[in-house]
């Protein structure tokens, strides 16, 4: 994510007591694409931000929010 974008996956994957290879593992990515997009370092792609929200059943703004 850009500076302008605060990431909130992080507390969205702690409120559910995964760690980042569960996380992965529900997305079908490797855990360190999971690091990299809580740590701001990596986009991701329309699709996975679409699959991340369904995941956690919330809308992409709440989870990747600006």
């Amino acid at each position: 994510m850009t500076s302008e974008f605060v990431n909130r996956l992080k507390v969205c994957r702690a409120e559910r007591n995964w760690t980042q290879a569960d996380l992965a593992e529900q997305l079908g990515v490797s855990r360190q694409t999971v690091q990299a997009l809580e740590k701001g370092r990596y986009d991701p792609s329309l699709p996975l931000a679409f699959r991340i929200a369904r995941l956690f059943g919330r809308p992409i703004e709440a989870i990747f929010v600006q």
